[in-house]
């Protein structure tokens, strides 16, 4: 039975290792995608002019609660004040990598 459980427990912790370690999308090419598409009502980086009707991308990446995967529900899910871009999977990696990245500042 201990066998088992362990046995468990290390494939588990085989599988998250490689999730953990994924990086998703790139940040540059995201950056530019916000300041194209989003920059009309976020402000989306530092020295980057944008409106003020949306949060800003750093304060949205602060929150603890922002991750990879809550930020690509919140980019696919249909909101009333918010556009429909249809975002690919590559482009909505990157922007999703952008926001991240803005953690630190």
């Amino acid at each position: 039975m201990c066998w088992t459980l362990l046995a468990a427990l290390a494939a588990l912790a085989a599988m998250a290792a490689p999730v953990a370690a994924q990086t998703v999308g790139d940040p540059a090419q995201g950056a530019r995608l916000a300041r194209q598409w989003c920059a009309h009502c976020h402000v989306v980086g530092p020295g980057i002019p944008g409106g003020d009707v949306a949060p800003p991308f750093a304060s949205v990446a602060r929150l603890s609660s922002t991750t990879a995967l809550s930020l690509r529900v919140y980019l696919q899910t249909p909101h009333r004040r918010m556009p429909d871009w249809m975002l690919s999977r590559t482009e909505t990696d990157d922007l999703i990598a952008y926001i991240l990245s803005l953690r630190g500042e």
